[in-house]
């Protein structure tokens, strides 16, 4: 209650404490504070903690049943009473063309070929369920002390010994921060490296939510053009040699899915450190590349401190989890770790131990391995369904996605709303694009979450109405 509800009373009011109780309830129900279903506390807990006699409370509660405001109940106690929502209480929706129009519809799902979201069939569920279980029971059982900013240290450990086997980083676990995922890490990091109007390389294409994010950040963009081999270094250098940040995906390019080469890679490291800049690398589907071993992390190149690696188990685990990573440069760790404690703690431990334990059982290990042998089957599975099409379009696979490009006249954005009525929510392309002149039409049609048997019917649907805009 103390969390939804702050009741603040004049003792030296004319108006009777427990008519100002019975006020401040009825405008909260009113404002929507107090949803229907939710719990107060009960009259005896509510006087002890507003300090007033309990019969206060009760006589507020009882004029408060008999307006039919709140039900009481021996089973479950007192609770807000059921209530057509106002127009003010509606959950409206996100303004057309909006920002959180566009995030809601490429977040919402489960769907078949949806983006960033986990395969779920090769999860180990119940194990993982268990884990968690004995974390909580170890949390909640354990002293009620704030926890350490940076994330639990049996975590960081993990991730230290892990990033060092699969992604060549040499770290210690004070460098590493937890955060709840990719965006929080980010924001983290944007708000320790205090950039706020200087100029930042941006990939294009690139994640669009990022894009966003470096607006919120007020830095000014700077697209850079990607190619098979990355990020164009030389047309950064071009455009903006003294951008003050780059924010690059290295491991798999997003959405394009190259691996940015070994000369883009020094010279971004080097351009770097010449011009006293930082690198963002978004680890982005690194630890699932399907063809041959995955390329070493940027940061694994750096030797002058100049690249702050973000990861997350979204993409291995589950965006529910919330749960990410950064392995902070020598010279800003006790910044990260000030600006941690003070605006951006980690989730709670619970899950952090478990997922700890998860690792240092060798769960996780196995876990990728077992998706990457079932993403592997399932791009092959879909790629046959599509690739007798390939005259119509062009189809290439893009880390964990299949692209189809469309001809430039076909709105992408079209064809994904009247995907959305059979359950399918593939990835426009063209938002990818930080300028519409640039854009290109296509679909990404998410590896992960189209499984075997239902890639045939859910490729016979998309083709047709495909076959509607072509």
């Amino acid at each position: 209650m103390t969390k939804s509800l702050a009741l603040h009373l004049d003792r030296t009011a004319r108006v009777p404490l427990g008519e100002q109780i019975r006020q401040g309830i009825a405008q909260a129900i009113d404002s929507g504070v107090l949803a229907p279903g939710a719990r107060l506390p009960s009259w005896q807990d509510l006087a002890a903690q507003l300090g007033v006699a309990r019969g206060t409370v009760r006589v507020a509660y009882e004029k408060l049943a008999a307006a039919q405001l709140i039900v009481a109940s021996r089973a479950t106690g007192t609770r807000i009473a059921a209530r057509p929502m106002t127009r003010a209480l509606a959950d409206r929706k996100p303004d057309p063309g909006s920002f959180m129009e566009t995030y809601r519809e490429m977040t919402a799902g489960p769907a078949i070929f949806q983006m960033g979201i986990a395969g779920q069939d090769a999860l180990p569920a119940k194990l993982l369920a268990r884990i968690r279980a004995r974390a909580v029971r170890d949390e909640t059982s354990a002293a009620p002390l704030y926890p350490d900013p940076r994330g639990e240290l049996d975590l960081r450990r993990e991730i230290a010994t892990y990033l060092a086997i699969a992604r060549g980083i040499d770290c210690s676990p004070g460098q590493i921060l937890i955060t709840g995922g990719f965006s929080a890490g980010l924001g983290l990091a944007l708000r320790v490296l205090g950039l706020e109007g200087r100029k930042a390389w941006f990939e294009d294409p690139g994640f669009p939510f990022t894009r966003h994010a470096l607006d919120l950040a007020r830095l000014s963009l700077v697209p850079v053009p990607v190619d098979g081999d990355g990020i164009d270094v030389g047309d950064g250098l071009r455009q903006a040699p003294d951008a003050a940040l780059a924010i690059v995906t290295p491991g798999q390019q997003a959405p394009l899915g190259v691996t940015l080469s070994l000369a883009r890679r020094l010279a971004l490291l080097d351009w770097a450190a010449e011009a006293d800049a930082w690198i963002i690398e978004d680890d982005y589907l690194s630890e699932l590349q399907l063809k041959g071993r995955a390329a070493p992390a940027l940061a694994s190149l750096d030797r002058e401190g100049r690249v702050i690696h973000i990861g997350s188990f979204s993409k291995t685990i589950s965006p529910a989890l919330r749960l990410g990573f950064i392995v902070a440069p020598p010279s800003l760790v006790g910044h990260f770790g000030e600006v941690a404690a003070c605006l951006a703690p980690p989730p709670g431990p619970a899950a952090q131990i478990a997922i700890a334990a998860f690792m240092r059982d060798g769960h996780y290990l196995r876990h990728l391995r077992r998706l990457k042998r079932s993403y592997a089957a399932q791009r092959d599975a879909l790629l046959q369904q599509l690739e007798p099409r390939g005259r119509d379009f062009t189809i290439a696979t893009a880390g964990l996605a299949v692209s189809l490009q469309l001809p430039t006249a076909v709105s992408d954005l079209a064809i994904i709303r009247e995907m959305l009525p059979f359950g399918l929510t593939p990835a426009p392309l063209s938002i990818w694009y930080a300028s519409p002149p640039a854009a290109k039409s296509g679909l990404l049609l998410g590896i992960a979450t189209s499984p075997i048997r239902h890639v045939a019917r859910s490729c016979e649907r998309l083709l047709s109405v495909i076959d509607r805009f072509i």
